[in-house]
């Protein structure tokens, strides 16, 4: 059987029939369920840096974002930093992905030069195959061109 549990402050527990979902109550959670979600790690954070166009420059409003990546990157222990990079619809496909790529191995740099371990970090380029905005073909778009950063 299966519930899905979308009401705060409640529980459901499993057995043998269907699970049981029911208000903690006023005393919230008990000292080992208060343990267990102490220590889960954080949420991921993303961070999205954009581009100028066919370049691996970022633009301005995107430089104040640096410190707080290494910051959330600092805070977690044993953190795992995923870069994806993107791009507009203008240009070839192969020079879209290699754009791509381009701009994730930037950040990548840009991270190990602040100290950051490199093996900590995958970096991949998607070129113009995930828009954040859908457009034609040839089409200039800044939304598109970008670098999502997922810290884990």
């Amino acid at each position: 059987a299966s519930t899905v549990v979308t009401q705060p402050g409640t529980r459901a527990t499993l057995g043998a029939g269907a699970p049981v979902v029911r208000p903690l109550g006023s005393k919230g959670l008990n000292a080992a369920d208060s343990a267990l979600l102490a220590g889960l790690p954080p949420p991921p954070r993303s961070f999205t840096f954009y581009f100028f166009e066919g370049t691996t420059r970022m633009t301005p409003d995107s430089l104040p974002l640096v410190d707080a990546l290494r910051a959330e990157i600092a805070r977690r222990p044993g953190p795992e930093v995923q870069v994806t990079g993107h791009t507009d619809t203008v240009g070839s496909g192969a020079d879209n992905d290699a754009l791509s790529r381009r701009r994730a191995q930037e950040i990548l740099r840009l991270l190990v030069d602040q100290g950051f371990d490199r093996r900590i970090m995958k970096a991949v380029g998607r070129g113009e195959r995930e828009l954040a905005q859908r457009t034609g073909d040839e089409v200039s778009s800044a939304v598109n061109r970008r670098v999502e950063v997922i810290v884990r």
